[in-house]
């Protein structure tokens, strides 16, 4: 069981809910189709009422030909607490000190011909089949909520951002394959880089701009906040992931590199503080340099294992090092050129001269 220092923390971090939108959902499931069927999937952070990912899950069970799908989440969802019925022991209050749980193995469709938002009602309130409370919180990392996860192939989910470097850690802990949302600066978060430097996870399909609704309670904000028709609050992001350890297509496209470097040495700096050519933007990498490159971490969006090597990268939170470039001969701590601070870097080289 999770102790009160993480359960009050994990209370604290649902005030960055940032509710994904279905479309968003299936726009990136779309490319990961072939390694669900047969799978057990956990959304670990989902209110099954509220949550697409477990809307996007139940009216696709069939189509993924998935074995099982398991969501849990805290227990303080206003649906459900309008909706004791749901509930076999209904006597007994809902309060935000219980989490609840769906687990399903099917999901029957009543017109035969595909899952509908009536089947999906009749399934969550169904006291056989519906949800259920849990004995604790709903904290993924409550030894409840662990069971479930080691009951699991596949964890799909956006994780609350605060905990997404211990949520990350949970999951290379136990093994398991997942999909997930968070920050584009987690990159260089020294728990993160080295998964992605020995290619343990990866960016997924789609990165840039990303739109959440969030709780009524969230205040307004000058830039990237809007309220629709219907009076739900909205923000944008615009350094949002995926990250992953599926396999995709996109991880195989090798970038298509078109300028050179002989001939254009000016316009490729070195850094005053390590041996490597400073490059501003993805497209500007060379195509006959095959020596140490500093990179945008806009890089790892592009990132094709098989043309490239990771070599390392800056300023891990801000706070120095990432894997790879703390050495006797360059200790690294900010790129600079001719005196000039460069923003974060990821430090590559070409894997093969051809």
């Amino acid at each position: 069981m999770a102790n009160n220092t993480a359960l009050s923390k994990a209370k604290d971090a649902k005030k960055d809910e940032f509710y994904t939108t279905y479309e968003d959902i299936q726009a990136e499931l779309n490319h990961y189709e072939e390694h669900f069927r047969g799978k057990t999937v956990l959304c670990n952070c989902d209110d099954p009422f509220e949550s697409n990912f477990c809307k996007f899950f139940l009216r696709n069970f069939n189509y993924l030909g998935l074995k099982r799908l398991i969501c849990t989440s805290y227990g303080d969802s206003s649906m459900v607490g309008q909706q004791m019925s749901i509930f076999d022991d209904e006597e007994q209050p809902v309060t935000p000190e219980n989490g609840y749980v769906m687990d399903i193995r099917e999901v029957p469709m009543a017109n035969g011909r595909g899952v509908s938002d009536a089947d999906i009602h009749n399934l969550l309130t169904s006291k056989k089949r519906g949800v259920k409370r849990l004995k604790d919180s709903g904290d993924f990392r409550s030894a409840e909520c662990i069971e479930y996860l080691k009951q699991a192939d596949i964890v799909v989910t956006n994780p609350p951002f605060s905990l997404f470097k211990e949520y990350v850690a949970q999951l290379m802990e136990y093994g398991k394959q997942f999909l997930i949302i968070g920050n584009q600066n987690a990159i260089t978060y020294k728990e993160i880089f080295p998964l992605l430097k020995k290619n343990h996870i990866w960016l997924g399909h789609h990165c840039g701009d990303m739109a959440f609704t969030v709780p009524a309670t969230y205040e307004p904000r000058e830039t990237r906040f809007w309220v629709d028709e219907s009076g739900q609050k909205w923000r944008s992001l615009g350094n949002i992931c995926w990250f992953t350890n599926l396999d995709l297509k996109k991880r195989h496209e090798e970038i298509i590199l078109y300028k050179r470097y002989f001939g254009n040495e000016e316009e490729y700096p070195y850094y005053d503080n390590y041996d490597a050519i400073n490059i501003n933007k993805v497209s500007d990498i060379p195509n006959d340099y095959f020596g140490y490159m500093g990179v945008p971490i806009t890089f790892m969006d592009k990132y094709c294992p098989d043309q490239f090597e990771i070599i390392g990268a800056t300023e891990s939170e801000g706070k120095g090092f990432s894997e790879g470039l703390w050495n006797a001969e360059s200790k690294v701590a900010q790129p600079l050129v001719n005196g000039e601070r460069k923003f974060k870097r990821i430090f590559i080289r070409r894997r093969n001269k051809v």
